[in-house]
């Protein structure tokens, strides 16, 4: 009878075991799981961390960046993007996640230039590789966290002098203006700022008026009708992006007569038809999808081991109505 039951013991056992193996058998098959570096069959996972999807630049941005992974064919892209361009908690969610999901590589557009720099130093310590593109991220807080990330990205106060100067040329010397600022967090927001102020100068432009619209069209909406009401004598607008120069025109718009010139910066699809028709004087393409492109093969670098550009700058093109025909 004892060596009856020790048989049975030992076939249990033996069963045990042979479906624990069959179960880890299935788990690996296919490759589904990722692997350390975000890994899937070999391939790295890069995370494509972006502001609100709400936007057009960003939009295409992503489209732009999915198109070049296809091509490459090396690497697999998660891309996300967030409620509104005043998300920050939701940007901090994303790289959260891709800590989490254990990606290779970060390539972030950040909403604020200092609230990003400690997630991204928690990625880092991870042993996940950032690329910053689109929107500097601060030096002083980069340097506070002992973080070198490079930049992918355009010269944002010189792409909006040449916007402004087109402005400028159109009004001439003592023309009042205004200007649409974006997340005052955000680096590109000042730099763009400070832009257009240089142009304003050189112009002999008056600024009478700056303030932030948050990058929203709605927000740019209220802040330009309020403008109308308290400067009536503004003939024109610097926007900071063209969802907020769409807001001004709607504002501009709807006060009848009115002859006020408005510039920006991105070069949307929205906003050609006023470029064409001269309600916009000027806007300022940046190429947002080839800033993802170049931001994914920098970051591809960083994961193979080679030491990334610390800045790539990337082109700015001022386009008006003669260049839209």
């Amino acid at each position: 009878m004892t060596s009856n039951r020790n048989r049975s013991l030992l076939i249990a056992a033996s069963s045990l075991l042979l479906l624990g193996t069959a179960l880890t058998a299935c788990g690996q098959e296919g490759g589904g799981e990722a692997g350390p570096g975000g890994a899937k069959g070999g391939r790295p996972t890069v995370c494509l961390v972006m502001k609100s999807l709400g936007n057009e630049y960003f939009q295409a941005m992503q489209k732009g960046a999915e198109a070049h992974v296809k091509q490459r064919g090396d690497l697999d892209l998660k891309a996300s993007g967030i409620q509104n361009e005043t998300d920050i908690d939701g940007q901090v969610a994303a790289i959260n996640g891709c800590v989490t999901d254990q990606a290779a590589a970060i390539v972030v557009a950040p909403a604020d230039s200092r609230a990003l720099v400690a997630p991204l130093g928690r990625a880092a310590k991870a042993g996940i590789k950032i690329i910053n593109i689109d929107v500097k991220l601060d030096d002083g807080a980069l340097k506070a966290a002992g973080l070198d990330i490079p930049f992918v990205g355009p010269d944002n106060t010189e792409g909006a002098r040449l916007s402004g100067e087109a402005l400028g040329k159109a009004l001439g010397k003592g023309g009042k203006v205004v200007i649409l600022e974006g997340n005052p967090g955000a680096a590109n927001a000042q730099q763009r700022k400070a832009g257009f102020e240089a142009a304003a100068r050189a112009a002999g432009l008056e600024v009478v008026d700056s303030k932030t619209a948050h990058w929203e069209t709605d927000e740019a909406y209220t802040v330009t009708g309020n403008w109308l009401t308290s400067h009536p004598d503004v003939q024109g607008i610097l926007a900071s992006n063209d969802s907020m120069a769409l807001g001004a025109v709607k504002a501009v718009q709807a006060k009848a007569g009115s002859k006020i010139k408005i510039v920006s910066f991105d070069n949307i699809e929205a906003i050609r038809p006023y470029v064409k028709d001269g309600t916009v004087l000027a806007t300022v393409d940046q190429y947002g999808a080839e800033q993802a492109a170049d931001g994914i093969d920098e970051a591809m670098k960083a994961v193979k081991g080679e030491q990334p550009q610390a800045w790539v700058k990337t082109k700015l093109t001022v386009v008006t109505a003669a260049d839209l025909g």
